[in-house]
């Protein structure tokens, strides 16, 4: 281990970033990164500049070069992508998604597990809850039009057939039961039509709603009942390679850095190199930082063996310092909850995480948080972003400041408001 590292100062760091469940092209992340890091240089008083990677090959990422407190430091950032899995997991077809909804809800409804996560916090179960209700208004809207536009055409197609039947009718008795017919199946066909295009015209607009791309975010947790695919551990068993290359190169710390759906992912991914013996007793510091997790959506259920024995095994070792932010203003995230003790599995020697609050209403001016308030989904990204009035959380810092995670959070106190009452029924671990 170098000096610098031994002294819990840092020179070179790498970070290894892992992204919730994004379909999304990576480079967003740099731009966010260098878009926020440069307003909150500005606030907070350092110089923080980006540049691109010097090798093009593996993953993809960026290079930050800081001085802060002082101190130059030069960071390397590398992306972990697997937006192709989460691109592959999406139904393209409206009918997949309604299905995806019904075994969805299915799964959380029948095993208790929607009752338990309430227990906890309501913001992010009403947050898995808004794609349902939303896919069902859209429906509704959908078959309400759809039957307004078939009973107009009735009504017209009556006329029409009245105005002919008064002329023709001294023909004598005729059978013109065909205009029924034709009647009935106009309507119906009328009725798929103006059904399938507000149905398509919704889709279309899902940048705005949300309401399909959270549907397939929760629904790909459900589908397996909280075990992991095949392709998505064959992923992170790569990445845990890329965080064990870094581990052996010379840097003064490793932060692995788990949003969203990405802190479980980071959780199993630590846990297996620990247990293997790939993170070195003299090499970097290891950083494992989680932001805005959600990991009692996947934790509770029945099929998360595996997952809720890594957060057993991971909270109690010293090889690592994992720290875990979230913020009751975040309604996406499971906000101060200690992911370890709510799933049931927390060791008699836990350790870890260090759960603290990034207090948006006070991190945040009263300007900006009117701003952001109602914005949901931008809010569970504010971790990524600038604070105006930043507390010990800062992003940038951490990420490219010169104290590693461990120094940095060494005499922080767990947040007051902090949740660690078990709540999962489902506490079975992997053999």
């Amino acid at each position: 281990m170098s000096e610098q590292a031994v002294t819990d100062q840092v020179r070179r760091r790498k970070v290894v970033y892992i992204p919730g469940y994004d379909p999304i092209h990576p480079r967003r992340y740099r731009e966010l990164y260098r878009k926020e890091g440069a307003a909150q240089a500005e606030i907070s008083g350092y110089d923080i500049a980006l540049s691109p990677k010097a090798k093009a090959s593996g993953p993809y990422g960026w290079t930050v070069a800081a001085q802060i407190d002082g101190t130059s430091v030069e960071a390397d950032i590398d992306v972990l992508v697997w937006s192709d899995i989460v691109r592959g997991s999406m139904s393209h077809s409206i009918p997949g998604t309604y299905l995806q909804l019904l075994r969805t809800a299915f799964t959380y409804i029948a095993t208790g597990t929607l009752r338990r996560l309430m227990w906890l916090r309501k913001g992010p179960v009403i947050a898995a809850l808004y794609p349902v209700g939303m896919l069902l208004a859209q429906l509704i809207v959908a078959v309400g039009l759809g039957v307004v536009a078939a009973r107009l055409l009735s009504f017209g197609l009556g006329l029409i057939g009245s105005a002919v039947l008064s002329l023709i009718g001294d023909l004598g008795n005729l059978d013109f039961t065909i205009f029924t017919s034709a009647d009935t199946v106009a309507q119906v066909v009328v009725f798929g039509l103006v059904a399938r295009w507000i149905l398509q015209w919704f889709k279309s607009k899902d940048g705005k709603f949300f309401a399909y791309y959270l549907m397939h975010d929760y629904a790909y947790s459900a589908r397996w009942s909280g075990a992991n695919p095949k392709a998505l551990e064959d992923r992170m068993a790569e990445f845990g390679d890329a965080v064990a290359e870094a581990l052996a190169q010379d840097y003064d710390e490793v932060l692995v850095v788990g949003h969203s759906s990405g802190a479980h992912l980071g959780v199993s991914i630590l846990a297996d190199l620990i247990r293997a013996g790939r993170v070195p007793g003299n090499g970097p510091a290891l950083g494992f930082l989680t932001l805005g997790q959600v990991v009692p959506m996947v934790s509770f259920l029945p099929r998360a063996t595996r997952l809720r024995a890594d957060l057993a095994y991971l909270s109690a070792r010293d090889e690592l310092a994992w720290v875990d932010v979230t913020a009751p203003g975040d309604g996406c995230a499971f906000a101060l909850c200690d992911p370890v003790a709510v799933s049931g599995v927390a060791p008699a020697d836990q350790k870890w995480p260090l759960v603290i609050s990034a207090a948006f209403t006070q991190t945040l001016s009263p300007e900006t948080w009117a701003k952001l308030r109602w914005r949901f989904f931008r809010l569970h990204f504010q971790y990524l972003c600038a604070f105006d009035r930043p507390h010990d959380y800062d992003y940038f810092q951490i990420t490219a400041g010169p104290v590693t995670l461990r120094e940095r959070f060494a005499e922080r106190q767990p947040s007051k408001s902090r949740i660690d009452v078990p709540a999962s029924k489902y506490t079975s671990i992997a053999a």
